[in-house]
């Protein structure tokens, strides 16, 4: 069960929380989060799933950014959110996939009781010019179903910025 952008709105402050909150991006089951100022491109030629991979930010200037296809972009959400006792989803926009950028590669599910920012991997078909601030990305927030242990205390949580690849960690 998916709950609705009122139910959002009544869960705020308590089990949902999105800093800052504005009422304008709520929309019927979802809520509009927005591109931070800078991304982080990986430095290497390749990358070493056991190795911290070099990154370094690009700022994204008021007059936008132009993208390049064939690159992995990290961004990350203007907003802190915070959920407890609901999986929180990320999903795209439609108007920014129909532009052919894609905002997620495989990372649009969170975890109950995830508490951050959401790092957004950012790619395009085709070069695109992007803008911090842009509405990017919806997040949406599904019932859980039965008792569960814990919630998330993982190496992504309470995270301050974008996060790269921390996968070197499980090794």
């Amino acid at each position: 069960m998916i709950l609705s952008g009122e139910e959002i709105k009544s869960k705020l402050g308590a089990d949902i929380i999105i800093d800052p909150f504005e009422k304008k991006l709520l929309n019927t089951n979802s809520y509009n989060l927005r591109l931070h100022n800078e991304l982080l491109v990986y430095e290497n030629a390749y990358l070493d799933m056991k190795k911290e991979n070099k990154a370094k930010i690009i700022p994204i200037p008021s007059d936008g950014l132009i993208l390049s296809p064939g690159v992995l972009y990290l961004g990350r959400t203007m907003e802190y959110t915070e959920t407890h006792g609901f999986v929180p989803m990320l999903e795209g926009r439609s108007s920014v996939g129909r532009l052919g950028l894609f905002i997620h590669v495989c990372a649009g599910f969170g975890d109950i009781g995830f508490k951050g920012y959401w790092t957004l991997e950012i790619h395009c078909i085709q070069p695109i010019k992007i803008y911090a601030g842009v509405e990017i990305c919806q997040i949406y927030y599904h019932a859980v179903v039965g008792e569960y242990t814990a919630e998330y205390t993982g190496k992504y949580q309470n995270n301050t910025g974008i996060q790269p690849s921390l996968l070197y960690q499980d090794f």
